[in-house]
């Protein structure tokens, strides 16, 4: 693990004089920032010698909740774990009213014990030196989906898309619609904006299948690494930059029964040390390297279901004709599959995964997907024919439709303890079965199998 050198605090303290405040970001098992507001003196030191957080912020429920089963709260006392900043992460975070730094720590692997197994970042981290090793360098790309929601509920409480320039609320889908771009244009021009003065690679931007749901996308990195760093500082961004507007961006996966919802997109192939993409192929399909890939990640797909789709709500998105996957498919430029190969020309041959809510902690899913890839590397995965047209119609094996069974696949995987560690699962299952019990404690056994067939 690479930790940033004290200097880079130096340099950004005397070019920013007229920061006073600094937040402290951790990402925890399912996603959320958690930290501190630091004043500006205490930077520096934090550079020099970590800062530490209690054990138990690795422990946390979706609401923030202990989750006294995992072993990082009582057991250990909510010991002190010390973390230190991430290499160019210092950065500014411009929708705030007063000038604030912003920088991403993670925990130290012999100073954040015992809190260190279960950071996120350290999973991801063993996925991509497990590929190296064997001399496979995986480049990644994240496309998120989400809603743009006005802060006020309509006069049912409900949730409502935001207003646009002109005034009017959105009520069709108008996917790819320039003109709804142009009326979210204040909100896109800050994003944008916000995105250059973090160097994050914003790039096109989306009007997607649904009022006021947008996709933008990030650039391909050769370090996947770095890739899934930039894909978490963005979700943090575009929801800063949404609350300057007086708005919500929404990462649900199903925010509305009745509409589209929305998928966090793993774009991933793998290049050799020179950066020579061994996916590349003139056949559509790619190579056979690729293949062994998909069918790695068809192997691996029940296993790590539960971390691809965390929560209760993921599994609503599951609907046929919906543009969300529904089975172990694979196809060329094909939407309707859950590993597509994109069009394009031989050097830009990829896979995307496309079977993740936008719920889904970054870190753990580009994990479990490179965990699955090099499961099939090793042992040569067949992934079938690809789908030809509708994979809809064609579908087969299908994907759970409910948490329960995606929790016990993962609970009893001995490829998932291999791939993430038992330390981590432990502690990423205990959360999951805490928040299962509290959802089922709130909604009933009846209203949860109503729930699984008829969202």
């Amino acid at each position: 693990m690479q930790f940033a050198n004290p200097q880079e605090a130096r340099d950004f303290l005397t070019r920013h004089p007229e920061v006073r405040s600094f937040e402290l970001i951790l990402i925890d098992a399912n996603g959320v920032p958690r930290g501190k507001l630091l004043h500006r003196d205490e930077l520096l030191a934090v550079y020099e010698n970590g800062r530490p957080l209690p054990s138990s912020i690795l422990a946390l429920t979706i609401q923030g909740e202990d989750v006294e089963a995992s072993g990082l709260v009582w057991e250990v006392a909510d010991a002190d774990c010390w973390t230190y900043p991430l290499p160019g992460s210092l950065t500014l975070q411009p929708w705030r009213n007063v000038p604030t730094g912003q920088f991403q720590v993670s925990m130290h692997p012999e100073r954040g014990l015992p809190a260190t197994p279960a950071d996120p970042r350290h999973v991801l981290v063993r996925s991509i030196e497990r590929l190296k090793a064997d001399g496979y360098h995986p480049v990644m790309a994240v496309e998120l989906e989400f809603y743009l929601l006005d802060q006020r509920r309509d006069a049912q409480g409900r949730p409502q898309p935001a207003l646009q320039m002109n005034g009017s609320r959105p009520q069709a889908p108008q996917v790819y619609g320039v003109y709804e771009l142009e009326q979210l244009q204040p909100f896109l021009d800050d994003l944008y904006a916000a995105c250059e003065a973090q160097s994050l690679p914003l790039r096109t931007a989306i009007s997607e299948y649904a009022p006021g749901q947008l996709e933008l996308t990030l650039e391909h990195r050769f370090d996947a690494l770095q890739a899934i760093d930039e894909g978490i500082r963005y979700k943090r961004l575009v929801k800063g930059v949404a609350n300057k507007h007086g708005l919500q961006a929404c990462f649900m996966a199903k925010p509305f029964g009745d509409l589209a919802g929305s998928g966090l997109h793993l774009h991933v192939s793998l290049a050799d040390e020179q950066g020579n993409n061994l996916f590349a192929a003139e056949d559509p399909e790619g190579t056979p390297l690729l293949h062994q890939a998909i069918g790695g990640m068809m192997a691996t797909l029940l296993d790590s279901l539960a971390i691809f789709c965390p929560n209760a709500n993921s599994f609503r998105r599951f609907q046929a004709n919906s543009y969300a996957p529904l089975a172990k498919s694979w196809g060329v430029n094909n939407r309707t599959v859950s590993f597509r190969v994109p069009g394009g020309p031989a050097n830009s041959r990829h896979i995307e995964h496309r079977i993740c809510g936008a719920d889904a902690n970054p870190y753990l899913a580009a994990a479990a997907v490179l965990a699955g890839i090099h499961y099939g590397i090793r042992h040569q995965c067949d992934p079938g024919p690809a789908v030809q047209g509708n994979g809809y119609e064609q579908a087969r094996e299908f994907l759970p439709t409910d948490w329960l069974t995606a929790l016990h696949a993962l609970e009893r995987s001995s490829w998932a303890e291999e791939a993430f560690g038992g330390d981590f699962l432990k502690v990423f299952l205990a959360i999951k079965w805490q928040e299962y019990r509290q959802f089922m404690g709130e909604v009933g056994e009846q209203d949860w199998r109503w729930y699984l067939t008829h969202a």
